[in-house]
């Protein structure tokens, strides 16, 4: 379900990113209290056309009875038609329409060692991760470890530098920048694979860190993931959440198998049940969305997770999926915007 909420800030972080703060009234305080690392899913109507996206929280989680803050950032992609009006057009006084915060990136705060290998916009949940971790639980640590393009192209320079300053023994910053030279530090380049294996152990003990936070574009979540696995590191402590995959072949995707010539998917949301054909080449989603429009989706791409369904019965194959943790899908869940029947009859529910 969707809320209507005002834009209350935009602040320019770079040249090409904004943080926009959105206003919560007070009747929909306990509806938008984010745990730390959850995003938002927002809907807007740029010249008649609904827009859907999916952002992360930077702002820390609160408890009661503090107000929630719901600060995301959005940096601007080529040829994405809400990051554009957000960073050309978005003003104070706006209203966008969004979901209550959703996603399993989270991290509630525990005492710990925690690390954070992050590429360009996904310091985003991770910031709001480290903040409020460090800010409620005194029996933690926590090493982000982050690269950028440019120091000018750094978003929120000023909040991880205020947690450096407020928690000097607690919170430990790496910096790489892949296209300028720092005057102290790292040398600049990619973070890859190979570098990340060398880099790890020599600034903290890999096998003694209770979580492993990694965020961002495709590539360094994937190098980032087999470098910790090169190193012994357990499965269940590493987390990812992608920002932008580009179109084309996935270590994710399965083989592909034709779907039956007449499928039928009955599929549950909200309490309500209803069974529809699938025409041919659409995915589950779709399907769904022919006759319920309320059917929860934000980037349509297998990466935000918003989608996620139970697969009650019957068979799909997903084209990709960067959202499900493994546990999940051994589970039954499934991506409904990346599935597709195998089997004549398939069941879906959006309530699980």
């Amino acid at each position: 379900m969707f809320h209507p909420l005002r834009v209350r800030t935009v602040e320019r972080l770079t040249d090409d990113s904004v943080a926009v703060t959105l206003a919560v009234p007070p009747e929909l305080r306990e509806t938008f209290r984010h745990k730390p690392g959850q995003h938002l899913n927002v809907r807007y109507t740029v010249d008649g056309e609904e827009i859907r996206r999916s952002y992360s929280i930077c702002s820390p989680a609160v408890e009661e009875p503090a107000d929630p803050v719901l600060r995301v950032g959005i940096r601007l992609v080529d040829g994405g038609a809400f990051s554009t009006y957000a960073l050309k057009e978005l003003a104070v006084g706006d209203v966008v329409e969004a979901m209550s915060p959703m996603g399993r990136f989270v991290l509630e705060p525990r005492a710990g060692r925690f690390a954070a290998i992050v590429g360009g916009s996904g310091i985003t949940p991770v910031l709001s991760i480290a903040a409020t971790l460090l800010a409620r639980e005194p029996d933690a640590r926590f090493c982000l470890i982050r690269s950028d393009r440019t120091a000018l192209s750094t978003m929120f320079l000023d909040e991880v530098a205020d947690l450096k300053d407020r928690y000097p023994d607690r919170f430990q910053l790496v910096t790489v920048l892949s296209r300028e030279e720092e005057q102290a530090g790292l040398p600049s380049g990619r973070l890859d694979q190979d570098r990340l294996t060398e880099l790890l152990p020599a600034l903290l003990p890999t096998a003694e860190v209770d979580g492993w936070y990694l965020c961002g574009p495709f590539g360094l979540v994937l190098a980032a993931d087999r470098a910790l696995r090169g190193l012994g590191v357990d499965r269940t402590r590493v987390h990812q959440e992608i920002f932008h995959v580009d179109d084309g072949p996935s270590a994710s995707a399965r083989p592909r198998i034709e779907s039956p010539a007449h499928s039928r998917l009955t599929a549950t949301l909200d309490g309500r049940s209803g069974t529809w054909p699938v025409e041919e080449g659409e995915s589950l989603l779709e399907t769904v969305l022919r006759s319920r429009a309320d059917a929860p989706y934000a980037c349509k791409g297998g990466v935000c997770g918003t989608c996620r369904a139970f697969l009650v019965s019957g068979e799909v194959r997903m084209d990709r999926n960067f959202a499900l943790e493994p546990e999940e899908t051994g589970a039954g869940y499934v991506l409904a915007c990346q599935s597709h029947p195998v089997t004549p009859e398939v069941e879906l529910d959006f309530d699980r």
